[in-house]
């Protein structure tokens, strides 16, 4: 059995370790990442992720199979666990993080152009033509508030 074949094989150690590593990994925070994922998801996720992954690699060829590397099995994989999460999140807000991972979230600190900090108190996306945006409102300490936005990725 090829390394391939095993890691979508949901009774192999690699394909057990795959599982294991990813949800370690979207689950923690790290330095150059929190997790997007609120508490109350993880064991949902994990399961239905699990099972829609495994569902998924069942139905391919063992030629499919065979064509597929790490980093193909590693991105659907990732993609099944965001899906997921994205339906079982109760708000809009903990969905936009799943969707935009990297970007600022409710309650970080932004700097303005003049070095004066915010907190993020709402977010939400806008279209402007054919680009999407996150428009971000801050609040000052003093209670003022200004906004900016970020453009989305496709």
């Amino acid at each position: 059995m090829s390394q391939i074949v095993a890691i979508l094989d949901p009774n192999t150690v690699e394909g057990s370790e795959l599982v294991t590593e990813t949800f370690h990994f979207w689950f923690n925070d790290h330095e150059h990442i929190r997790s997007p994922f609120p508490a109350y998801i993880h064991n949902d996720v994990r399961r239905i992720a699990t099972e829609r992954f495994y569902e998924w690699a069942s139905k391919l060829s063992d030629s499919a199979k065979e064509e597929m590397n790490d980093e193909m099995i590693g991105e659907k994989f990732e993609e099944i666990i965001f899906d997921a999460a994205t339906n079982l999140v109760k708000t809009e807000d903990e969905k936009l993080t799943i969707l935009y991972p990297f970007l600022p979230r409710t309650g970080d600190k932004i700097a303005d152009e003049h070095d004066l900090t915010g907190i993020v108190i709402d977010r939400g996306i806008i279209r402007e033509g054919d680009k999407s945006f996150l428009k971000v409102q801050m609040e000052r300490i003093d209670k003022s508030t200004w906004n900016t936005s970020f453009e989305l990725p496709l």
